[in-house]
C-alpha cells in the first residue's frame, strides 16, 4: 500500500512540473509572438520618423530581447525540472538569472554601438578613423563592465578585484610589453591623429610609404603602391618620423630648362613669357611662390628655373598639370625662335707647325 501512494505522490509532482514547464513555454510562446508583433509595429512607426537613431536601437534589441524571452523562462522550467531530483539548494540558477540579463544588456549596448559605427561611416561625413576610435573604446568600456558585473554575481569582492588587478597588472605588464606598447602606440595614433585611413604616408626612418587601410590596437596596416600588405606595429610609429603627402595644400613644380648659347639675346623674353603664362594658367595656385629666373651658365646651357605649385594635390591631376605646363614652355621657347639646349662639346684644332732650319716653329699657312 505505501509502496502505491509513493508511486502516486511521484506521478503528482512529476504532472505538477510537467504542467508547470508546459504553462511557461506557451507562455514564452505568446510573449515571443507578442515582441514580434510589437517589434514589427515599431519598426514601420521608426521608418516613418526622420531621425536614424531610433531605427539603430530597434535593431539593436531585436535579438538579445528574442534571446532574453526564450532563456529567461528556460531558466525557471530547469529550477522547476531539478528542484524535485536534487536535495541541495538550486542557488547557482538564480546566478545563472543575473548573468543571462547581465550579458543581454552588454549584448544589446555592443549592437547598438556597432550599428551607430557602420550608420555613421556609411555617410560619409565624419573622420573615419576617429569614428572607429570612439567606437572601440566604448566596446571596451562596456565589455570591462559586463566582466566586473559577472564577476560580482559569483561574489567576488570588486574592491578585492582591484587589489588583484593592480599586483596582477605588474606583472602583465612586465611579461606584455611590447603587446602594451604596441596598445598605447595606437592609442597616440587616435588621439594625436598623425594620419588616418585612406592616407598616403611615408616614413624616412623606415621603407614604410603606401596607403593606411585599418588602425587597429596592436599594428596598422598599410598597403604599398604594388599592392603589398604592411603590417606595422603600433609602437613603431612612436619611434620614426612620418610624413603625410594626403595633407599637402599644394604640389610643386621645380624644373630646370636650358637654352642655346646662340639664344642668348632671347633669354629675357622668354622668362618673362614663361611666368606670365604660369600666372594666367588656371590649375597653376598664383597665390603661392612662382618664380622663373635665368640661374646658371651650363657647360652647354644657359639654364632658367620654374618653381610654382598647382592647385591640385591629387597624384594624377598634378602630373597632368605638369605635362601641360612643360609642353607651354616648349611652345614659348619656339616661338622665340630659339630652342632647348642638349649636351655638345667643342673642339679647337691648332694648327699643324714645323720648324725652320735654325728649329724655330712656324705656321706654314701664314
Amino acid at each position: 500500500m505505501d509502496q502505491w501512494l509513493t508511486k502516486i505522490q511521484a506521478l503528482s509532482v512529476w504532472q505538477n512540473w510537467d504542467n508547470s514547464i508546459v504553462l511557461i513555454t506557451l507562455a514564452s510562446l505568446v510573449l515571443w509572438v507578442g515582441w514580434r508583433l510589437l517589434y514589427s509595429r515599431l519598426n514601420i512607426l521608426t521608418e516613418k520618423t526622420r531621425v536614424d537613431w531610433d531605427n539603430l536601437l530597434l535593431h539593436a534589441l531585436q535579438t538579445p530581447v528574442t534571446v532574453l524571452i526564450w532563456c529567461w523562462p528556460a531558466s525557471i522550467s530547469l529550477g522547476l525540472l531539478l528542484d524535485d531530483m536534487v536535495e541541495s539548494e538550486l542557488n547557482w540558477l538564480l546566478t545563472l538569472k543575473q548573468m543571462l540579463f547581465i550579458l543581454c544588456f552588454i549584448w544589446v549596448f555592443l549592437r547598438l554601438i556597432n550599428n551607430i559605427e557602420h550608420h555613421v561611416l556609411s555617410a560619409k561625413k565624419r573622420d573615419e578613423t576617429t569614428v572607429q576610435a570612439i567606437a572601440k573604446i566604448s566596446r571596451l568600456a562596456f565589455i570591462l563592465t559586463g566582466l566586473l558585473s559577472l564577476m560580482q554575481t559569483f561574489g567576488l569582492s570588486l574592491s578585492g578585484l582591484l587589489t588583484f588587478g593592480g599586483v596582477g597588472g605588474l606583472v602583465v605588464g612586465l611579461a606584455a610589453k611590447d603587446l602594451l606598447s604596441n596598445f598605447f602606440g595606437g592609442m597616440m595614433i587616435y588621439f594625436d591623429r598623425p594620419f588616418k585611413v585612406g592616407d598616403w604616408i611615408r616614413s624616412p626612418d623606415r621603407s614604410i610609404e603606401g596607403t593606411v587601410e585599418r588602425i587597429g590596437w596592436r599594428m596598422t596596416i598599410i598597403r604599398t603602391f604594388d599592392k603589398r600588405p604592411l603590417y606595422v606595429p603600433n609602437a613603431v610609429f612612436s619611434n620614426i618620423v612620418v610624413e603625410n603627402p594626403s595633407r599637402m595644400l599644394n604640389r610643386r613644380i621645380y624644373e630646370t630648362i636650358g637654352l642655346r648659347y646662340d639664344d642668348a639675346a632671347k633669354v629675357s623674353l622668354i622668362i618673362e613669357d614663361v611666368k606670365a603664362m604660369l600666372t594666367t594658367h588656371p590649375d597653376i595656385d598664383s597665390s603661392q611662390t612662382l618664380i622663373v629666373n635665368f640661374n646658371a651658365f651650363g657647360p652647354s646651357s644657359l639654364d632658367f628655373f620654374i618653381y610654382t605649385f598647382t592647385k591640385t594635390v591629387n597624384w594624377i591631376k598634378y602630373h597632368e598639370v605638369k605635362q601641360d605646363v612643360l609642353l607651354q614652355v616648349m611652345d614659348i621657347i619656339h616661338q622665340h625662335a630659339a630652342d632647348i639646349a642638349y649636351p655638345t662639346q667643342t673642339l679647337k684644332l691648332e694648327p699643324e707647325m714645323t720648324t725652320k732650319d735654325d728649329g724655330r716653329y712656324f705656321n706654314p699657312e701664314g
